[in-house]
Formats: structure tokens, sequence, C-alpha cells
């Protein structure tokens, strides 16, 4: 009976020993830049595109303060409260709250959404101005749908 020897390749030294801490800090410290970049990128998007708006009777409370910066309002709105204007395209209307009974006054420049009739609340970005108006820029409208549960909305932007 022959018996033949196998070659076992030996375990290099070298891989025992650990590498140098200078190589392991970039990764280290490439790893926390890209956590915070994306901690940043987080905040900001949350900050500039936040589901936050204001109530009706908030913004007429914070009204001298607001006014001539960018806002968003939430509010019902107002049964009968539409002025449409197709020749300068413009639309005017009211929201409310629900629990108190204040007004807003809105002013859209822009086409009216078809379902306006049908909205139940909107919420408005735009600016709230110094004579107590709110100058619209992008509408979205909640209206009732007559197949599904969930509002269905829709949003308009102002073309000005």
């Amino acid at each position: 009976m022959t018996h033949t020897a196998k070659y076992i390749p030996s375990i290099p030294s070298s891989l025992g020993k650990t590498k140098s801490k200078k190589g392991n800090m970039k990764f280290i410290l490439g790893g926390v830049v890209m956590l915070a970049l994306v901690v940043v990128l987080i905040v900001y998007s949350t900050a500039s595109t936040g589901a936050y708006y204001l109530t009706v009777a908030e913004t007429l409370e914070r009204a001298p303060t607001l006014a001539g910066q960018r806002v968003r309002v939430n509010g019902a709105v107002v049964d009968g409260s539409e002025d449409w204007r197709p020749q300068e395209m413009t639309l005017r209307f009211a929201v409310a709250d629900e629990s108190s009974k204040q007004q807003l006054p809105i002013v859209f420049h822009g086409p009216r959404p078809d379902n306006f009739q049908r909205a139940a609340s909107a919420i408005i970005e735009g600016e709230l101005m110094p004579d107590g108006t709110f100058q619209a820029d992008t509408l979205l409208l909640k209206c009732p749908s007559r197949y599904e549960e969930e509002p269905q909305q829709v949003v308009a932007k102002s073309i000005q």
C-alpha cells in the first residue's frame, strides 16, 4: 500500500497581524461622514416638505407675525364662498375650521380645479398678505369619492 502525502499550504503569518489603525480610521471616518449626510438630508426634506400645516384659527391668531411668510393652512371649504372669474383666471373662496367658525379668504390665480365644487377641505400653500387675505400658489383639495372610503386628493399649482 502506497501512501502519498498531500501538500497542505500553511497560513501566512501576516494574516494574523492586525492591519494598521490608519486604514481602519479611514473607513470609520467615511462611515461617520455618510451617516451625517443621510441625517442632514432627512432633516432638510422633512423641514421643507413636511406635512405640517396651520389651522385657520392659528393662522388668524398669528397673522401679524406671518404676514409675508410662506405658510401652509388647512381648512374646510366654506359652502357658497366660491367666486371664479375665468377671464382673470382668479379663484376666490374661504376656508374655515370645523371647531371655530373663523374664515380665511383665499385668492388663487390659475385654472380652477374641476372638482372644486365637491371639495370638502383644502390644504393651501402660499403667503398671508397684510390685508388678511391668503395668496395661494398651491391647492391640495380633498374631495369625497363615490367609490372609495378615503377622500380623493387633487393638487393645483398657481400660474404666477
